[in-house]
């Protein structure tokens, strides 16, 4: 043995070849933590004095190859000064740097993920050879940084600086034949042939058939490319990634310009410059809000292993109600692998959800993401039927008929009586109670509610609505369903709009406000999307419908009437009675034309200002901030309110399920993040200047009290 630690260990194998193996002890992956780094370079230093290595391999014995950097340490080497965080940037390079510029041959074998610092480790071998189920990237762009052990230095100098700047910018984790086309790997092979591959690819290399120092010179120079090449590769890139990004995520701007700064340096010059850009994007609130997510995203992955151990079997399903929605759960159950019976009481139903379902497995097909006879299986496992002769087969129901509290009763009654005893019942509401649905069941202990967002196949929130008698049993089993429809479950307690809704409707009565004291709503659109949203108050509600909206409105102001029953005429009041419901009627705020793809475009129709002119005040123009503060205020509260009211368990569970459902703008982190970066005590401080507009606007006691305190929702 010629290095033992607790994360790797080094070997002799045959001929002077040594295998330095990651095996991360009591982890499931590999990753690059402090233990790892440090033993890496003992490690290295280990190799470097023993004479009789003459190549090395480099191998996993785990299922991946390495994940990337622990992300928990990496937010606590965020908290240090930036003197220290440079400094330990710069030391984990020059460990990387001992590695590569070891006397022998290296060679990298990737024999399953190899992400961020775990690519970068491959990068700083002389060789890759990558397993064909293999993948490869940097993705450290979707947490707010780039790639911080020397990817923007290697990668360009490896793969060219196109190819760096397209892997780099996007984040985007690649494939074998994808890796091997753009250079990044220099050979693929089965699984089982990988060990033996990098074995007899050093050989080639000790016996100088290949000449590992020509190899790896590249990656000491500076970028091969004159003038003009310089100004075409880094100037085009810079001006469209820009528009990619958007001003919201300067990381992969920020990447190219690094590459660009350090392409006429040799590599330890060049390491510096990515260690300097590293470290300013390291101290952004962007980083601190992605990080934030991909923490909080781990978080509810744990939590749905944990409900996975507690969960009875789904083997197939059933969907009560076909047409688009229940056309689109059905899809989506079965294109994840659990075959599901879709019923409605009359054949249009049926062609509908049949139809839905075909359209989108068309889609896949046009775009290659699934083959021919996947497309056969899917669509035979979505089994329709006006009858309930086979749903003593099935496991699991959602139910998904028209938001209407009888119907759904009536509906779910009927069913219950026609599945198995311990099988379970879920209702697709967005508002209705699922205790009271549970009143018309005989076993309310298997009844929970199942909130799918529209649309089905694309949104990846899955609300599990528990109701006073539901059993964990019942959670379980529904959480457990929606992972393995591919979609994120959180538990939420039962309310009137549950988490999203109840949270999504005071944003709204923050919109009719503006809109009476005299705002316009283009404007306010504009100044929300600038923010961060997909799209404004306005154009959300176009698309979410106005009778739903209305609906939902009744809901919550029944639920909340100390501060949600509205207290005047408002906008989308006017837009309700004129029949103005939005996309679905061509014309709500805006008009909808037909664009030349087939979708529905935005036009500004001036008959909607007519329209609302009585129930609006005097046009006056508001600031960003005034706009800003009246539409988030009323949202972050309730969000509050849900926490503090345990309708979600954490904090983590609210910002996460606001960002998959309505899309909250990822890089603010979330409502409750968004209230830390602002500091709580500030964020009453601005609920105070506005508590004049009514309860939506009033802090809540506790964020009181956690202001006097100095604390805040992740963190302390």
């Amino acid at each position: 043995m010629i290095y033992e630690g607790k994360a790797i260990t080094v070997k002799p194998v045959e001929n002077g070849i040594a295998e330095l193996i990651f095996d991360l002890q009591g982890e499931t992956v590999n990753k690059f933590n402090e233990l790892t780094l440090n033993e890496l370079s003992e490690a290295t230093q280990a190799l470097a004095n023993d004479s009789s290595v003459k190549g090395l391999i480099v191998t996993s014995s785990k299922g991946v190859f390495i994940v990337g950097a622990d992300i928990t340490e990496f937010l606590l080497n965020f908290e240090k000064p930036e003197e220290e965080l440079l400094a330990s940037n710069l030391q984990v390079n020059a460990i990387f740097n001992a590695f590569e510029d070891l006397e022998f041959p290296t060679v990298a074998a990737i024999n399953g993920i190899a992400l961020g610092g775990g690519f970068e480790m491959c990068l700083a071998s002389d060789y890759r050879i990558m397993s064909s189920v293999a993948k490869v990237g940097l993705p450290e762009v979707k947490l707010g940084i780039f790639p911080g052990f020397g990817g923007t230095v290697r990668l360009p100098r490896v793969i060219g600086s196109d190819n760096a700047i397209e892997w780099i910018a996007a984040g985007k984790e690649n494939r074998a034949d994808a890796a091997l086309k753009a250079g990044a790997v220099d050979a693929v092979v089965a699984p089982e042939k990988l060990r033996n591959a990098a074995i007899e690819l050093v050989n080639r290399c000790i016996s100088g058939e290949l000449d590992y120092k020509a190899k790896r010179q590249p990656k000491l120079e500076k970028l091969q490319l004159n003038t003009i090449e310089s100004m075409m590769a880094f100037e085009t890139a810079k001006g469209f990634i820009a528009g990619q990004a958007g001003p919201h995520y300067p990381a992969p701007l920020e990447a190219v310009k690094t590459i660009q700064k350090a392409s006429g340096m040799g590599r330890d010059q060049a390491l510096e410059v990515e260690a300097k850009g590293f470290v300013k994007l390291a101290k952004t609130e962007v980083a601190s809000c992605l990080i934030g997510l991909f923490m909080n995203d781990q978080a509810l992955k744990k939590t749905a292993k944990e409900y996975e151990k507690q969960a009875a079997k789904t083997d197939r399903a059933a969907v009560l109600g076909a047409g688009i929605m229940g056309g689109g759960i059905a899809y989506q159950s079965a294109l994840k692998g659990t075959p599901i019976l879709m019923k409605d009481i009359a054949q249009p139903g049926i062609d509908l959800g049949l139809s839905e379902a075909s359209k989108l497995l068309v889609k896949q097909l046009g775009r290659k993401r699934i083959k021919p006879e996947k497309f056969a299986d899917v669509l035979n496992s979505i089994v329709p039927t006006m009858n309930y002769g086979d749903f003593n087969t099935v496991d699991v129901v959602v139910e998904a008929v028209v938001e209407n509290v009888n119907v759904k009763k009536a509906v779910l009654a009927e069913c219950e009586k026609h599945i198995g005893e311990d099988k379970f019942l879920t209702s697709n509401t967005s508002t209705i109670s699922i205790t009271e649905l549970a009143t018309a069941l005989d076993r309310p202990e298997n009844f929970c509610g199942m909130h799918f967002f529209n649309p089905v196949h694309m949104m990846p929130l899955v609300e599990v609505i528990r109701g006073e008698k539901t059993s964990e049993e019942t959670i379980a089993t529904v959480v457990n369903y929606a992972k393995k429809m591919g979609k994120t479950p959180v538990v939420v307690n039962d309310c009137p709009g549950f988490m999203v809704n109840r949270v999504l409707f005071p944003y709204f009565a923050g919109f009719a406000g503006l809109m009476r004291d005299g705002a316009d709503f283009q404007r306010v659109d504009k100044v929300m999307e600038r923010f961060g949203w997909p799209m404004g108050p306005a154009y959300l509600l176009d698309v979410v419908g106005i009778d739903t909206g209305k609906h939902g409105e009744a809901v919550m102001a029944e639920g909340f009437p100390d501060r949600m029953a509205p207290d005047f005429k408002s906008v989308v009041d006017v837009m309700y009675e004129n029949k103005r419901f939005g996309q679905k009627t061509n014309a709500g705020f805006y008009k909808y034309e037909t664009d030349k793809r087939g979708k529905p475009k935005k036009v500004v129709d001036e008959a909607a200002y007519e329209l609302i002119k009585p129930v609006c005040g005097e046009p006056r123009e508001f600031s960003d901030e005034e706009i800003i503060a009246r539409m988030m205020l009323p949202l972050c509260l309730e969000t509050v309110r849900c926490l503090e009211d345990n309708i979600v368990e954490t904090p983590a569970d609210a910002d996460m399920s606001l960002i998959m459902g309505i899309g909250f703008p990822p890089f603010r982190g979330g409502a409750l993040k968004y209230i830390d970066s602002m500091g709580v005590a500030a964020f009453c401080e601005l609920a105070d200047k506005y508590a004049d507009l009514g309860g939506l606007y009033k802090a809540t006691d506790g964020l009181r009290e956690m202001a006097k305190n100095g604390k805040t929702f992740f963190g302390n």
